[in-house]
């Protein structure tokens, strides 16, 4: 056995289970899919693993809504082709309804947000020297999200004291597009390096790691974003899974 060679499956929960599909309760910093050739072990790994009999029968494993590497929450797993294309399909079709909890700065102003502003990869504008990052843009593609805020609440830090517990509906599936969005708003993701109070703290922390300058500034490893609930209707046929605020988001709040 190679470097962390296995999942620990008491931090990835199993949600729900058929002989078509899984859903799972994703931990925050694991990747889902590999992206760079240096052996890192990611939830696919795992997943071949758990479900190492259906992939002996002709099975595959089919992430279907791939979350980031710091985000938490559910996530779900087709087993086999037919699932796959099912799933894949209804997800297209926007039959697969996704809701997420984040931890936001500040106190929003109105209750309920209809975002509806187009995002682009900002290098390609000359907007931004992070290839990575993505923003609002005229020549972006259509983005929608609508936000509910759930808890306004206080927590003394350096940097400020109103924080606000929201949940997010996208409606669209632009890359980073609910951080894109909050941000967009006035209130970015505690924790988030990228769109968070100054995009030089993601640099930052390529370079280094992270620091207690770092930890001071954004007050959380991780960008607080959480996927909560995912409903999916075929028909007749209707699926609903939810997942609670994880340890680390839910100390935060208090």
């Amino acid at each position: 056995m190679t470097k962390a060679s296995s999942l620990n499956w008491k931090e990835v929960r199993i949600v729900d289970e058929s002989p078509d599909w899984i859903v799972l309760d994703k931990p925050p910093f694991l990747q889902v899919h590999p992206s760079k050739p240096d052996g890192s072990y990611t939830l696919w790994h795992g997943l071949r693993e758990l479900l190492a009999y259906e992939l002996v029968n002709g099975g595959q494993v089919s992430i279907i809504n791939r979350l980031d590497r710091e985000t938490s929450g559910l996530t779900l797993v087709c087993k086999h082709t037919a699932a796959a294309r099912r799933f894949s399909q209804l997800m297209e079709r926007h039959c697969i309804r996704k809701e997420y909890l984040a931890l936001v700065w500040g106190w929003p102003e109105q209750d309920e947000y209809d975002i509806d502003a187009p995002i682009a990869r900002l290098g390609e504008h000359g907007l931004s020297r992070i290839w990575l990052r993505q923003g609002v843009h005229p020549a972006g593609a259509l983005s929608r999200t609508r936000v509910k805020v759930e808890r306004r609440f206080l927590r003394e830090t350096a940097n400020g004291s109103k924080f606000s517990v929201v949940r997010a509906f996208p409606e669209t599936g632009r890359m980073h597009q609910i951080r894109v969005h909050l941000a967009h708003i006035g209130h970015s993701i505690v924790g988030d390096k990228l769109y968070g109070p100054d995009p030089e703290h993601y640099l930052r922390f390529i370079e280094t790691g992270w620091t207690p300058e770092l930890e001071k500034a954004l007050l959380l490893p991780r960008h607080a974003l959480h996927s909560a609930k995912l409903h999916a209707v075929d028909g007749v046929e209707e699926w609903l899974w939810k997942s609670k605020l994880p340890d680390d988001l839910a100390a935060f709040v208090g």
